[in-house]
């Protein structure tokens, strides 16, 4: 009996230690357990405000799309609005009365496209050829427009010096346009006029050469762009160039008025795309962020 006894006791108080251990053990995990729930908590608060702030970036970020498009089809409006009145301002300029030719160059800086008149002779023997050209057609080149062929003819337009006896000096004229075999003067004989003549005209300035243009050939007399400083060089003349109207057209000469004065006006078309992109974009906008529709 007293060995049961002495090994009841050992195992009774093993379990206790036992027990004592298991409680210390639980009471000191359940603060690290509260604090891993705690933390684990945070992070996935953490992970989910930055997953919220990413799309809301995103959804704004997105809405620049429509807005510049806007933009742009606005800005395109106003553009429009600024081509329409250059084209009035042109035809205005070109349509109206003629005024007398100023002596000076320095004053025609401000008169390019105004219409003026003077007096003179022409010296054919000095004449110059811009080419190629074709003759200016304005209902022709508006059927035209946009095609990669055209059937206007090539040729030349000629320019003369002229001696205006009313000023004293001499000026270039662009007499208009001949076609290709029409070109050597001996061709229109007809039409190299040598009385004074009085000659209303387009007041032009000089060119920059394009890209893509060719060098002006001096010693062929092929001229690509209108170079007045070299051309009046060559010819003894002031560097004053008018484009001869139609009215001053010569029977068997060059055929004059072939001054271009239409500007290109697409505008509206930029208008459509832009407004279009900008209407398609806000759509899918409003689609994806506000209704919530899949695209």
């Amino acid at each position: 009996m007293r060995g049961l006894f002495i090994f009841y006791n050992k195992t009774a108080t093993s379990l206790k230690h036992r027990a004592f251990a298991f409680y210390v053990s639980r009471s000191n995990a359940l603060p690290r357990l509260h604090l891993i729930q705690h933390t684990a908590g945070r992070q996935c608060s953490s992970v989910a405000a930055a997953g919220a702030e990413k799309d809301t970036f995103f959804k704004w970020f997105l809405l620049l799309i429509p807005v510049t498009t806007f933009g742009l089809g606005t800005w395109q409006v106003k553009r429009r609005q600024w081509k329409l009145e250059l084209i009035n301002d042109l035809t205005r300029l070109t349509t109206a009365e003629p005024v007398a030719l100023p002596s000076d160059p320095h004053e025609l800086n401000s008169l390019e496209y105004r219409r003026v008149k003077t007096r003179g002779r022409f010296d054919h023997s000095k004449e110059l050829y811009i080419m190629p050209r074709s003759p200016v057609d304005p209902e022709r080149e508006a059927r035209e427009a946009g095609s990669i062929s055209s059937s206007g003819q090539i040729g030349a337009n000629v320019i003369t010096p002229f001696y205006c006896t009313d000023l004293g000096i001499t000026i270039l004229v662009n007499r208009g346009y001949v076609p290709r075999q029409k070109v050597k003067p001996e061709t229109r004989m007809k039409g190299q006029v040598e009385k004074e003549v009085e000659v209303v005209g387009i007041v032009r300035l000089t060119e920059e050469r394009k890209p893509f243009v060719p060098n002006n050939d001096v010693q062929k007399n092929r001229w690509h762009y209108r170079d007045l400083e070299a051309m009046a060089q060559l010819t003894g003349a002031e560097p004053i160039f008018i484009d001869a109207d139609f009215a001053s057209t010569i029977p068997g000469g060059p055929i004059g008025g072939q001054t271009r004065v239409t500007l290109r006006n697409e505008h509206m078309q930029y208008i459509m795309t832009w407004y279009g992109l900008c209407a398609a974009t806000s759509y899918m906008w409003y689609a994806k962020f506000i209704t919530k529709i899949k695209i």
